[in-house]
């Protein structure tokens, strides 16, 4: 034993030595974006298309992010105006990249990204990263966070009994599957029914695998109605609402697990155990953004969203740095990331180039700062702060499915406009447009906060 640690700390010390004596590598560009998935590629490309020199790092060998395994079809309807699978869309912005001169550095983890002198009035952000030809450090007066999201696991939500091989979250089993060409099990139990859990009932049925049932906490689907009814209703797999994974069984891999159904406080209510067998438990019970990086950064995160804060440009609190995609709020369509994530990479462009002048950088000169706050059954509403008055769209979920409410934009106790009653659900991400008269009645009231409340309206 002490042989391996004097072997491990000699070593340590060569590569520290090295390390030392190594000149750090440094290269400059307007705009660095981190994540080379649906987000940073088409904020990256639209960086680009602005006039500014961009870079984008990826950790992983490829460009494409997540939408390399999503083998189903259904995204670019809006973008494209054709229906594509995964990657198919993700090529097409693959192919875009790769017929500019964006810098791409991939195999690349970033370490930090740290603020550096001021430069003419604008902070020059340094990106540090790791790659295979050593230590890197990039330059620029911009940096656009689209690191993505990942999923809860087990520990996360707590699942008691024992921990036995065959818990996956979904987004893992549906890379083995396809991706590495692997079988996660035979006969499996799915907890959530969020969007890639529903998918992967379907995907799971045809590669021959036994799903028992789709188990579900809430008394609602969280996946979108067109998932339910492809994925589950068509292949006849039950969907169980009000219902979820109490116990792992199982030595060395799971051998049954225990469902309970739930109350209307989501507890478990006794006596309503009962045993499923199967050898595999996949999880899809949500994504958290990835933002340690921005934390790290000095970014201040939404607790409601768990992503960074940021105004209409998509600027974050920290001068020149953006944030987009799944990274800053979690998406339903790949088409409203890139639609978003193409204001990010375009505003990023303007700041740089602008030297921080623009891009709705701040309310410099504007003299409007105000804060958005959720209210009624609005699970968040993004962007949290507004510093510039103009037409602005702000996005927004429901915490629970509604048949009949409406949205109502408030300072104060004061009503400043109010939208359509109609039906709303927690699957979809939703739009509100606030006009600029709104925001400059907020300002002229003397405001610095706006609320927007989706209230239930009564039936008559």
């Amino acid at each position: 034993m002490a042989t391996f640690d004097m072997r491990d700390e000699r070593a340590e010390a060569r590569t520290a030595e090295v390390e030392a004596s190594a000149p750090v590598q440094t290269q400059a560009f307007d705009a660095v974006v981190i994540g080379g998935g649906p987000a940073g590629m088409a904020a990256a490309l639209a960086a680009h298309k602005a006039g500014a020199r961009v870079a984008i790092v990826e950790r992983e060998q490829h460009l494409g992010g997540i939408l390399r395994q999503c083998i189903h079809p259904g995204f670019g309807l809006s973008h494209f105006k054709q229906e594509l699978t995964g990657p198919e869309y993700a090529q097409r912005f693959i192919d875009q990249v790769h017929a500019t001169d964006i810098a791409l550095f991939l195999n690349s983890m970033v370490l930090g990204i740290d603020s550096g002198e001021p430069a003419e009035g604008t902070a020059v952000h340094t990106v540090t990263l790791m790659s295979r030809a050593g230590m890197l450090q990039l330059t620029g007066h911009a940096v656009v966070l689209a690191m993505g999201c990942r999923e809860r696991t087990r520990s996360e939500i707590k699942i008691s009994g024992s921990r036995p091989a065959g818990v996956f979250t979904a987004g893992l089993a549906q890379r083995y599957i396809n991706i590495e060409n692997l079988k996660p099990g035979s006969r499996t139990v799915i907890l959530g029914s969020g969007d890639i859990g529903l998918i992967m009932a379907r995907r799971c049925t045809l590669e021959g695998i036994s799903v028992e049932g789709v188990y579900e906490l809430m008394p609602y689907a969280n996946g979108l109605r067109r998932n339910v009814k492809n994925c589950l209703d068509d292949f006849g797999i039950p969907l169980h609402l009000s219902t979820t994974v109490t116990r792992v069984i199982g030595h060395d891999r799971v051998e049954a697990v225990e469902v309970s159904q739930v109350d209307e406080h989501l507890a478990p209510i006794p006596g309503t155990e009962r045993i499923v067998p199967c050898d595999t438990l996949l999880l899809s019970v949500g994504l958290i953004p990835e933002n340690e990086l921005s934390v790290a950064a000095g970014v201040e995160l939404d607790p409601h969203t768990r992503g960074a804060v940021v105004d209409q440009s998509l600027q974050t609190g920290v001068p020149g740095i953006f944030a987009c995609g799944n990274v800053l709020h979690v998406h339903d369509l790949a088409d409203n990331v890139t639609t978003e994530s193409e204001r990010a990479g375009a505003a990023a462009a303007a700041y740089a180039l602008g030297d921080g002048a623009g891009a709705g950088a701040g309310s410099a000169g504007t003299g409007c700062e105000l804060t958005v706050s959720p209210a009624g059954i609005a699970g968040y509403a993004l962007p949290g702060r507004i510093t510039t008055v103009g037409l602005t769209k702000l996005n927004f979920r429901v915490r629970r499915p509604v048949d009949a409410a409406r949205v109502r934009i408030l300072a104060g106790d004061e009503e400043l406009f109010a939208g359509k009653v109609r039906p709303f659900k927690p699957s979809v991400m939703e739009s509100f447009p606030l006009p600029a008269k709104v925001i400059q009645h907020a300002l002229d009231l003397g405001v610095s906060e706006i609320v927007l409340s989706v209230d239930p309206v009564e039936e008559a």
